[in-house]
């Protein structure tokens, strides 16, 4: 009996796992899929508003079809979530486990916040980068009517045609919270996208900052 139930185990393990490969290899296939249609329109954003300017009927449309595009793409991925929970790199590589981050950050606030939780778990279980978990924190805090603490989010000003770094707490320590989560530091990555970082000027400008920034939200 020992053997017969040895022999079984061992059949059936094997299959189990062949059946997992089969079912995560689909869900990658198909988050790989949703990150290209997450980016079609977002690619599109510089040369558009260069072109026919921020307020334009193309512009206006392209932004549309982002939205619709956000809203579908958040459709498939919840039902991905609801499932299989935060599947991490190990299961479906880095790339898909970056597209359920990307996913919900594009999402309103309402899904933002349902899936801010989620996502702190699946840090704390090494299924999400703490990074991405940062952007977020950033976003929705920004979109409570609260500065960011991570630096993360740029805003910019359609009538000065300004970039500038969203309301943040305690500019001073911002390196050390980044550097915490693994973040380069705020002036490294603002020269990324072409920005000077001044945390001096910067603390000077906050007051005046926060009350233009909040006051359109």
């Amino acid at each position: 009996m020992k053997l017969k139930l040895l022999a079984v185990f061992f059949i059936t393990c094997p299959l189990t796992t062949f059946g997992q490969d089969i079912i995560y290899k689909d869900i990658t296939q198909q988050l790989l899929s949703i990150d290209e249609s997450d980016q079609k329109y977002r690619n599109q954003i510089d040369e558009t508003i260069s072109r026919f300017g921020n307020n334009s009927k193309e512009a206006k449309e392209l932004f549309k079809n982002m939205k619709t595009t956000d809203s579908l793409n958040l459709i498939q991925v919840e039902k991905i979530l609801r499932k299989y929970g935060w599947l991490g790199a190990d299961k479906i590589g880095s790339q898909a486990n970056t597209t359920l981050f990307m996913v919900i950050q594009h999402a309103d606030l309402p899904a933002q916040l349902k899936y801010l939780p989620v996502m702190r778990t699946a840090v704390k279980q090494g299924n999400a980068k703490a990074a991405s978990l940062a952007l977020l924190e950033d976003r929705v805090a920004l979109k409570q009517g609260k500065k960011q603490i991570y630096g993360s989010q740029v805003s910019w000003n359609m009538e000065t045609n300004v970039s500038f770094v969203a309301p943040l707490e305690d500019p001073d320590n911002v390196d050390k919270r980044r550097a915490a989560v693994g973040l380069p530091t705020l002036a490294d990555y603002l020269l990324e996208i072409g920005l000077d970082w001044n945390v001096e000027q910067y603390k000077k400008e906050l007051p005046e900052l926060e009350k233009t920034f909040f006051k359109k939200k």
